[in-house]
């Protein structure tokens, strides 16, 4: 393929962005500047770059809203069981069960994992520090330890795969031109290969320092948490009201109930499931009916005023975490001829990223194990920035133009996604939301990144290989 002026500048760009992620730096200024020169020079019109500006962010808006719209609806549920006081009540039966370090390692584990899924780490953090890292430590799991645990199987394995809210299947998926179920499934299984493996090795590295219950350690250990939300949550416990009790059981149920029916659908029926967005759209369906019985039964004559300020909070979160990734899509895009002829105003927009790649095909051998790794080391450099999503729609694009290696789209796209996530989406990048873990368990977040470190990248490697030569 003869590549033109628009290619090389579009090449540039991609690649300057990649270099301000190195540096930890924000990328929508080059993704706008790039988009409307890049859009400038193809249609030989300063007004044409302007238009496209717009129209980038339009329709990356109108790509990406039903992601904004699942995040609000189930942090407006989490705000409303807080209400209740019903957040707390679910995760206390956990507390009897930390009868040893050990024990409670994997209790965080799986306490993390399946609440993160559903509601994401960052608003499930807080409840987890606060009610049951006090009592890991009191186990005998020293702080940092239980800090690694719940980074990885929330902020690593968890959000990796995103499986229940698929965020971040709808940006790769969106970004590859795949249907999103197909990267979510890929995803599901190679982040519980690369969290397994991190995991794992993490408690094997440290099983040594867990203490044992009468440990005067943990004592002390206990005075350097942040034990203020802790004490105020036991305080709040002690007046749950009947309704906190019944939401706390409701709740898991009504969202155990969605996955059962969307595994049997996909795996029983014949019907491949809710496929594309239906998954996220029945899980959000089904936010906003508990939300509203949840509102209702903590104040029914304020009802109407209640369920509109969590949704507003919701919509703020929403904003906040994805905002920035609106104009990146909008760039990454426009890279796609699926996208960029609606962008440029022309009939058939050009395949700008594809084009790229594959001007570079005859140079490089063709291997999938080559792709693989290519994906996932762009993948970590994305995610250096700390967000761990705005990389999505690049690795998501590239994953579509290497295709032609011998690994399917789909695949490709979930190892890049992972790779972005379990980097940035705070696991080894100190700047990340890594950081309020370490705040909340009393503990260096620098030491947190050194005890993550090789256990993220071992997982990572092993998920790469499974996924080569197994998947």
């Amino acid at each position: 393929m003869e590549l033109t002026l628009v290619h090389w500048l579009y090449g540039i760009f991609t690649l300057l962005i990649i270099i301000t992620m190195i540096f930890r730096k924000g990328v929508v200024l080059p993704t706008l500047l790039g988009t409307f020169i890049i859009a400038w020079v193809y249609k030989g019109s300063i007004v044409d770059g302007f238009t496209a500006i717009f129209n980038a962010n339009l329709i990356a808006a109108q790509e990406l809203f039903s992601i904004f719209l699942i995040i609000t609806f189930m942090l407006a549920l989490l705000n409303s069981l807080k209400d209740l006081g019903a957040d707390v009540r679910m995760i206390q039966p956990v507390q009897k069960v930390m009868v040893n370090g050990h024990v409670s390692f994997f209790v965080l584990v799986a306490t993390t994992y399946i609440i993160s899924l559903f509601f994401w780490p960052t608003p499930a953090v807080p409840l987890i520090c606060a009610l049951l890292v006090p009592a890991a430590v009191r186990s005998g799991l020293p702080a940092i330890v239980a800090a690694v645990a719940i980074a990885l199987a929330g902020q690593g394995m968890a959000l990796s795969s995103d499986y229940i809210v698929q965020v971040a299947p709808s940006l790769s998926a969106t970004a590859a031109g795949i249907n999103p179920g197909l990267v979510a499934d890929k995803a599901l299984v190679l982040s519980l290969i690369a969290g397994g493996v991190a995991i794992l090795l993490a408690y094997v590295i440290n099983r040594k320092s867990i203490r044992s219950k009468d440990d005067p350690l943990n004592k002390n250990e206990l005075t350097t948490l942040n034990t203020a939300e802790s004490t105020k949550n036991e305080a709040k416990t002690n007046n749950l009201t009947r309704w906190s009790k019944i939401f706390a059981v409701f709740v898991p149920l009504a969202l155990l109930v969605v996955v059962v029916y969307m595994m049997y659908n996909k795996l029983f029926t014949g019907s491949g499931g809710l496929v594309g967005g239906d998954g996220a759209a029945f899980v959000g369906g089904v936010a906003v009916i508990l939300l509203l019985l949840s509102t209702v039964a903590f104040g029914r004559h304020h009802a109407l005023d209640y369920i509109s300020n969590h949704i507003t909070d919701g919509f703020v979160f929403a904003f906040k975490a994805m905002g920035p990734v609106i104009p990146i899509a909008g760039f990454f895009f426009l890279g796609s001829t699926d996208f960029s002829g609606s962008i440029l105003g022309v009939e058939e927009g050009p395949s700008l990223l594809f084009g790229l790649v594959e001007s570079t095909q005859e140079f490089l051998p063709q291997s999938a194990l080559l792709a693989a790794i290519s994906v996932l080391v762009i993948g970590i450099i994305t995610g250096l920035d700390g967000s761990g999503f705005s990389g999505l729609p690049l690795t998501g694009a590239l994953a579509a133009s290497l295709e032609t290696s011998g690994m399917d789209a789909g695949t490709l796209a979930a190892i890049g996604q992972l790779g972005a996530i379990w980097t940035g989406g705070g696991t080894i990048v100190a700047w990340s939301s890594l950081i309020a873990i370490a705040g909340f368990c009393g503990v260096s977040v620098m030491d947190l990144v050194r005890k993550n470190f090789l256990p993220v990248i071992i997982g990572l490697l092993v998920m790469v290989m499974a996924a080569v030569f197994i998947l």
